[in-house]
Parts: structure tokens; C-alpha cells; sequence
């Protein structure tokens, strides 16, 4: 694990929290409480920024094997019965999605895909049979009519699956590309191939490759170690160059647009970047597996705010790769949020090591707390 590079981050003084000022419509609060217990379980949560300061994130939990599942044992049936929880624990996972109550984790080393189910509190491994069992699953994305499409970087191709979780097809002959991850758009799969430095347009139904764009390089249009890719609320492909220190920005046929960020150490840049995911007000996360942060930007390009820290403290990153942002499966996680805080989606981020394989964080606001406009605030950070 690489800690030697600078760390510039967080937290954020009041000035930075009035960049994420939003509406938040349609939102999930926890129960009412006395007055009393609900503040110091306000005061006990992990927010970005920290109290006094408008909160924006909140870490709500962590999910690393069944043992976060399960119902708390008493001594005598833990005795007795074991701790049945310990049996399935996540490895080394990379990508994550969610549908439903249901989190899927590409477990690149179990290898499969470990279903957290929330709503019926049960653990499952996807591993396949025969032509569908997985080598290196990295990343999953799930369509809305449930087929989940699989990245395998060990078999090289692309692995579909049914809304049962049942193999369907593979995709990808071999040495046509190494995937990292996909975007689904319409009826086109965008794939990234980290050995050729392209982008491959494959049909959704047959796996027939359309076109590709993209080469070696790090002029505008090429690419250097693609890795993740996000579909933006403008329909253009936002793609993840671990190489290049940046994301770049293409419409949906191929035709570069812009770049963000650049390698360094001051917020905004980059030294590692893998993750990214895009909200539906076209925020943009981008994981660092470098930093061990998420950075937030704007439409714009435009950095907001960072959150995340490494260690092994209640939400410490390690070498984070998959970003996710949900805005489904929020109640099976109401019970983790803090007393006033409105909930919009959830962001989940996959770390590859360390104890924590899979924090889970909620976007929103505090209720009673002054958001002034976005346009209004001046581009505060505070180096660390």
C-alpha cells in the first residue's frame, strides 16, 4: 500500500459545505427520538463536513462478510453454534452495485459476486457454473430489467447474467480487451480495455462489437490505463485514466469533449484515481486509491469536497477502486442514519484491502441547518 504521497484533504471548513447546497426532495429521516438521545446520536455519527459545520455526507456502515448480516447471537448459541458469521467474508473487492434491497460486490479474489441482501438479512457468493464461472469479476453493472453485466479481468471478457442470477453469456474473444468496467446505454455497453487503452462499444443483446475509440497516449482523445466509466446526466461517458491522472470526458460515439483533473497533490488533482459516479444533479465522484479519499466535483468540473480517510477507523479507506451512487436500497440503511439528517442517495465505496471492503455513506442535509446557494460560495478548501 502506497501512503508516501502528500495528503492534502478535508475537513472542511463552514465555507465548503455551501458548495453542495441542493434541494433535497424526496428524502428518508430516521424516526423520531427524544430531543436529548437524538442529539447525541447526531453528535456520535461521521459527517463531511465534521459538526458544527452543514453536513453533506454522512458515513453510516460498513459491509466486510455475512457477520454484518446477521442478528446478534447471544453467548450460549455462539458457543454452541459457532460463529457461523466468519465463514463469508469479502476478499478483495473492486466494484460494487445495488438494485433493490440487494448490494451486489464484485469480489475479484473469491472470485464471485457477494449479495449482501438487506431486506432478508442473508449472504449469497455468485460464482457461476461452467461457462459462466467467474476468474477476476471487477465490476458489475445492473440494467433495469435485472441482467447484471460482469467485467472478468482473468477471462477477458464480458459475463452476463440474468435477473436470477443465472449465466447467460460471455462476451469477448480472447485477447480483444482486458475489462475493467462498463456503462450501460441503451442498447450499447461501453467497456473499458486497460491493455489496449480503448474504449469498446459492444451491442447489449449479442456482445458484437460496434466500434472502439481511444489509444495509447495523453493528448485529448487518447487514453492511458482506462479504468472506470460513469454515464453523465448529459449522456456524454465520463472514463477513469489511472495513467493519464484524469478523467476524460466523450460523447457517445467516441468524440472527446474535455478533461478533469491532472496528477498531484492539491485538491481537485489526482494521483491514483479509479472509481467515479455521477448523481442525477451531475455531481461527479472520483475515488483515489492513492489518497484513499472520494473528491466531489461539480457539472462544471468544479471540486466541492472530499470524504473518506484511510486507516481502519469506522470509515477508513484502503486502496478504494469502485464508487457507486444509489438512490435505491436507502431504507434498508435508515436504521445507520443520524437523527435529522435527510438522506438522497447512498454512495458506496469498494476498498481492495484492509478491514473495511465496502463503506457505505449517505448524501443529503441536516434539518434546521442553513445551505445557502452554490452560486454564492467562493471555491474554499483547506489544505491538510
Amino acid at each position: 500500500m502506497n501512503h508516501a504521497l502528500p495528503f492534502f484533504r478535508r475537513l472542511l471548513p463552514a465555507a465548503t459545505a455551501t458548495l453542495l447546497a441542493l434541494s433535497l426532495a424526496g428524502c428518508v429521516s430516521t424516526p423520531s427520538k427524544p430531543a436529548a438521545a437524538q442529539a447525541a446520536d447526531a453528535a456520535a455519527a461521521v459527517f463531511y463536513p465534521s459538526l458544527p459545520n452543514p453536513p453533506r455526507i454522512q458515513y453510516l456502515t460498513t459491509l466486510a462478510g455475512e457477520r454484518d448480516l446477521a442478528a446478534q447471537k447471544g453467548k450460549f448459541a455462539e458457543f454452541i453454534l459457532g460463529n457461523e458469521g466468519e465463514r463469508h467474508q469479502l476478499v478483495q473487492p473492486y466494484g460494487v452495485a445495488v438494485t433493490g434491497s440487494k448490494v451486489y460486490v464484485a469480489d475479484s479474489r473469491a472470485p464471485g459476486l457477494a449479495v449482501f441482501d438487506m431486506a432478508q438479512r442473508r449472504f449469497s457468493l455468485v460464482a457461476g457454473v461452467g461457462g459462466g464461472r467467474m476468474k477476476q469479476p471487477l465490476n458489475v453493472r445492473i440494467d433495469s430489467d435485472g441482467m447484471k453485466y460482469v467485467t472478468d479481468g482473468g477471462r477477458e471478457q464480458v459475463l452476463v447474467y440474468d435477473r436470477d442470477d443465472r449465466f447467460v453469456a460471455a462476451y469477448g474473444r480472447q485477447g480483444q480487451f482486458k475489462p475493467i468496467d462498463l456503462a450501460i446505454v441503451g442498447e450499447r455497453l461501453y467497456v473499458t480495455d486497460i491493455t489496449h487503452h480503448q474504449v469498446h462499444v459492444l451491442d447489449k443483446r449479442s456482445g458484437r462489437s460496434l466500434f472502439t475509440f481511444g489509444q495509447a497516449g495523453s493528448e485529448i482523445g487518447e487514453l492511458f490505463h482506462p479504468t472506470n466509466v460513469a454515464l453523465g446526466t448529459d449522456g456524454d461517458l465520463y472514463v477513469v485514466e489511472t495513467g493519464n491522472y484524469r478523467v476524460q470526458r466523450f460523447t457517445q460515439e467516441g468524440k472527446p469533449v474535455r478533461t478533469y483533473g491532472a496528477v498531484g497533490s492539491v485538491p481537485g488533482s489526482f494521483a491514483r484515481p479509479k472509481g467515479i459516479a455521477i448523481d442525477r444533479e451531475g455531481r461527479m465522484y472520483v475515488g483515489d486509491a492513492a489518497f484513499e479519499n472520494v473528491q466531489i466535483f461539480d457539472a462544471t468540473g468544479r471540486i466541492l469536497m472530499d470524504f473518506g480517510q484511510a486507516g481502519e477507523g469506522a470509515e477508513g479507506l484502503s486502496l478504494p477502486a469502485g464508487v457507486t451512487v444509489s438512490y435505491e436500497g436507502i431504507e434498508a440503511f435508515r436504521q445507520f442514519v443520524a437523527p435529522g439528517f435527510k438522506v438522497e442517495y447512498l454512495v458506496l465505496v469498494a476498498s481492495q484491502f484492509g478491514p473495511n471492503k465496502v463503506d457505505v455513506f449517505a448524501f443529503g442535509s441536516m434539518n434546521g441547518m442553513d445551505y445557502p446557494a452554490a452560486a454564492a460560495a467562493g471555491p474554499a478548501l483547506a489544505a491538510r
